[in-house]
């Protein structure tokens, strides 16, 4: 895809997003940025096309949300590897076939080519895990820690595309910053820590969270410090303040007013300090019910 192709695309997102057209044609247009473009320093200056995709990270449409941010962390890392490759060289090796490469040595996580994804993932991207994947988690010497980083692997990997290469470094980042902020790992804080990240990585309502750290737009350091609030997804928040507000409203709505009899007897302590309503629970011939509550002891009772 040349860059004039590729500004096309971008005005058709930007009026796809102006015009509040579905996630699905979204999606359609970002999967052809996905595939078509070859990513380099000077295109992405050129067309710009980074700046828009980058926008639709914070979309409320999970799976545009997801696409974007994949899309931007594998452009920022092609071009990270043309500069360390030196420019042009490393240009056109971008563009011709890579050859498979082995290890889990590296301390932060690079994306792998889409050849280098389809030749590793033998599973769905729903179904993954690092035994599923065919991983080795036994990184760091130490049997909890190595569970904890297949605990990360798990959360990390669902609904993904990175390669296994790619997802077991930045768990074992995740690990080791929790484990130099909580550790050493024999403390209930280390563990706590580790069980609560997993689950929150593995919240079907909070998809974007898994990208943001695969990508590295959360740095580990930065993720295991997050508190429980901070790791919600925007819609959760809002939909948690929806209820805190409905419950406020709730309570200020007027209560029906009872009154104060002293002709009436607590059969409990004898006092006479005895609030009451009044109900039509019978037959409209008959007398009404009162529904009673002593001030003194609280016991309550209907006549």
């Amino acid at each position: 895809m040349d860059a004039k192709e590729i500004e096309s695309k971008a005005k058709a997102l930007g009026k796809a997003s102006a015009q509040k057209e579905p996630a699905t044609v979204i999606v359609g247009l970002l999967k052809e940025l996905q595939t078509g473009v070859r990513a380099s320093e000077d295109l992405l200056r050129r067309t710009k096309i980074g700046v828009v995709v980058n926008k639709f990270k914070t979309s409320q449409a999970p799976e545009v949300a997801r696409l974007a941010s994949e899309i931007v962390s594998k452009w920022r890392n092609e071009v990270n590897k043309q500069k360390q490759g030196g420019g042009t060289a490393a240009s056109r090796a971008s563009n011709s076939p890579r050859p498979p490469q082995n290890g889990t040595g590296a301390s932060t996580p690079a994306s792998a080519t889409p050849s280098d994804k389809a030749s590793k993932l033998s599973v769905p991207p729903d179904k993954r895990t690092w035994k599923a994947d065919g991983v080795d988690t036994a990184v760091s010497g130490s049997r909890v820690r190595d569970s904890c980083i297949g605990l990360m692997y798990d959360g990390l990997c669902v609904g993904s595309t990175e390669s296994p290469k790619t997802v077991l470094s930045m768990a074992a980042a995740v690990e080791k910053a929790a484990h130099t902020y909580l550790g050493p790992e024999t403390k209930p804080e280390y563990k706590e820590k580790m069980r609560s990240l997993f689950q929150n990585l593995k919240n079907k309502s909070n998809p974007t969270l898994r990208v943001q750290v695969l990508s590295g737009d959360i740095t580990p350091d930065k993720f295991v410090r997050m508190t429980s609030d901070e790791l919600r997804s925007e819609q959760q928040r809002a939909a948690d303040e929806a209820i805190k507000k409905k419950n406020m409203n709730d309570a200020m709505v007027a209560q029906a007013e009872r009154s104060i009899s002293t002709s009436l007897q607590c059969g409990k302590c004898g006092q006479r300090k005895v609030t009451y309503t009044e109900a039509q629970t019978r037959s409209a011939d008959e007398p009404m019910t009162l529904f009673c509550t002593c001030l003194n002891c609280g016991k309550s009772w209907r006549q």
